[in-house]
């Protein structure tokens, strides 16, 4: 072999290693941008778990408030309907009451018995409740 065949061997041999060099530092390049991006992707995927906890927490809130409103709402109907019937009894009560009654003496009085009755107003004042099995659950 002649100089210039071992000059251009060695110039060759230093482009390779040069190469191998550069892609060396490439690769580490390479691998150190996958690995912060990995560790960008677990740091977003810790706070998109902790916003869930929070939202999950938020809906458990909400949900336990809507049983609470809706069961509210199952008495108060109750409670209405109730009271409905009541109204309507003491209407009945109050048109029986207000018609005129052939005493037998010949004239008419009004039946005033039941208002002036002290009883019938302890009924009047008791609490109203809902029955048990008027709520469905």
């Amino acid at each position: 072999m002649c100089g210039s065949d071992e000059d251009l061997q060695r110039l060759m041999d230093q482009r390779k290693k040069n190469r191998m060099v550069s892609n060396r530092e490439s690769a580490r390049r390479s691998r150190l941008r996958k690995q912060k991006h990995l560790d960008e992707l677990k740091t977003q995927l810790s706070q998109l778990r902790m916003e869930n906890n929070q939202v999950m927490a938020t809906i458990s809130v909400t949900m336990q408030h809507y049983t609470n409103v809706e069961a509210e709402n199952l008495v108060l109907r109750a409670q209405v309907t109730e009271l409905s019937r009541r109204l309507d009894s003491l209407n009945q009560i109050e048109s029986i009451m207000s018609q005129p009654v052939d005493s037998g003496w010949g004239g008419t009085e009004f039946v005033d018995e039941f208002m002036g009755n002290s009883l019938s107003c302890v009924y009047a004042n008791l609490p109203i409740l809902a029955a048990s099995d008027m709520i469905p659950y």
